[in-house]
């Protein structure tokens, strides 16, 4: 009974002994959710990735209120001329760009500390 104590949280929710070697250092799961919320790559990899998603998300968003523009013609237009397949691949570029860059915020470099993990920090900032 003491080892069921031992692995069971606050929450009173047990973590298999399992998940947590596999899971990367510093990754957060939710309550019984086991999605890994973050990935420790190299420096060079964070680099990389931060700034060609940035580039990549920022074009899509810009190209996609151009195109959506364009299919409305400066939203100028009455609703039955609006270029339906022209609007929906606006707002899809804009969504693609929204998406990468949420995807490229889960990467991490290895010296890079979680703000959500840190509690040495005091509470008040006065």
């Amino acid at each position: 009974m003491a080892d069921d104590a031992a692995d069971t949280d606050a929450g009173g929710a047990t973590d298999p002994p399992s998940t947590e070697a596999t899971r990367p250092s510093g990754a957060t799961t939710g309550d019984g959710d086991e999605r890994v919320r973050s990935v420790v790559v190299p420096d060079r990899v964070y680099k990389t990735v931060t700034v060609f998603s940035t580039l990549f998300a920022v074009v899509a968003v810009v190209a996609g209120f151009v195109v959506l523009d364009e299919a409305t013609d400066r939203a100028s237009v009455a609703l039955s001329e609006v270029d339906p397949l022209l609007a929906l691949l606006g707002v899809g570029l804009i969504v693609a760009g929204a998406v990468t860059y949420a995807f490229s915020t889960r990467f991490r470099a290895e010296g890079m500390g979680n703000a959500k993990d840190d509690t040495d920090e005091p509470s008040n900032n006065g």
